[in-house]
């Protein structure tokens, strides 16, 4: 029978998980810890803002200041433990000396966070709210600032109320054809 494995937490510098998770890799490589120690993850979900009428995707931390390591148990102690825990920038594992491993439905959520971040594509950082006010910079209703009405986040699309000869008229967009007001 194989044993199961478990996730850990470590708690590290926030800003620095990416370049902790590369020394620990090496770490594990330069050790031969490969068989027991089977992933180091940056928890991670794909965000866009809208810039200059250009969407522009990046990465963004979900869990700051931490990173989950996936081992197995009764492999990962003394040695293993003590030298991840000695990297620079790394804190500890949550249960310090003797790691406490997460539950699985916890690490399963963690994880699925991740996957779905994956699948579905990107979140917008800055979600468009009915009732705000933005400006249009393409199409045939350029330069005009109007009302938003209704936001369908899955199309990409939203309805804005822009006034014409002082009547309100109802406008079809994507999110790339608008930007936010300041």
């Amino acid at each position: 029978m194989t044993e199961e494995k478990k996730w850990y937490s470590l708690r590290v510098i926030s800003g620095k998980e990416r370049k902790i998770k590369e020394r620990i890799e090496l770490e594990i490589a330069r050790s031969n810890w490969k068989d027991f120690v089977t992933q180091v993850l940056v928890p991670t979900e794909k965000v866009y803002k809208i810039r200059n009428g250009k969407k522009v995707i990046s990465e963004r931390n979900i869990l700051p200041g931490y990173i989950l390591v996936e081992a197995l148990p009764s492999k990962f102690s003394g040695e293993m433990i003590t030298t991840i825990a000695n990297i620079p920038n790394v804190i500890h594992f949550l249960g310090r000396n003797n790691p406490i491993p997460m539950q699985q439905s916890e690490a399963n959520r963690m994880l699925g966070k991740v996957d779905e971040s994956q699948d579905v594509g990107e979140a917008l950082i800055e979600p468009y709210i009915v009732g705000e006010t933005v400006k249009i910079i393409d199409g045939p209703f350029n330069e005009f600032v109007g009302t938003i009405q209704e936001v369908n986040e899955e199309k990409k699309k939203m309805k804005v109320i822009v006034k014409i000869f002082g009547r309100g008229v109802e406008v079809e967009l994507n999110f790339i054809q608008v930007e936010k007001q300041s």
